[in-house]
């Protein structure tokens, strides 16, 4: 699990504290997280290479889909709650510009949803179309 350093962590001598205290303990749950950027044109084939690098230094990336002007990545976050999961995305993209060498594009969409609504949501036939086969591919 990636950590956010804005956010403090919990010892396990504090963990088991509260555990004692509250009579549970905050663990991590799974986040299905959408993302998308948009920005000024970019050759296709940079943009291809730059999301490909990406899910190479990243593989929790479960599928990117782009265009010469925007992209989209889907990937499942562990995180404590839907705002740490939202913090962990909102920075994926800044922070992985340089190594991936991602366009300068602007986040223009998130979507966080915990699990159990993924599910539900795809078995009612209204939510997130499942991801594209793994990997990154063109919309």
């Amino acid at each position: 699990m990636r950590r956010l350093t804005s956010v403090r962590t919990k010892t396990c001598v504090s963990g088991a504290a509260e555990e004692q205290q509250t009579g549970r303990l905050e663990v991590a749950r799974l986040w299905y997280v959408t993302l998308s950027v948009a920005g000024q044109e970019v050759p296709l084939a940079d943009v291809r290479r730059c999301l490909e690098q990406l899910a190479h230094d990243h593989p929790f990336l479960l599928a990117g889909r782009y265009a010469n002007d925007r992209a989209e990545i889907r990937y499942w976050e562990e995180a404590r709650d839907l705002h740490d999961a939202a913090a962990v995305a909102l920075r994926l993209w800044g922070e992985h510009r340089v190594s991936a060498k991602l366009p300068p594009w602007e986040i223009v969409g998130l979507e966080v949803l915990g699990r159990e609504t993924y599910h539900q949501r795809l078995a009612e036939g209204y939510g997130p179309l499942p991801a594209v086969a793994v990997g990154v591919h063109p919309y």
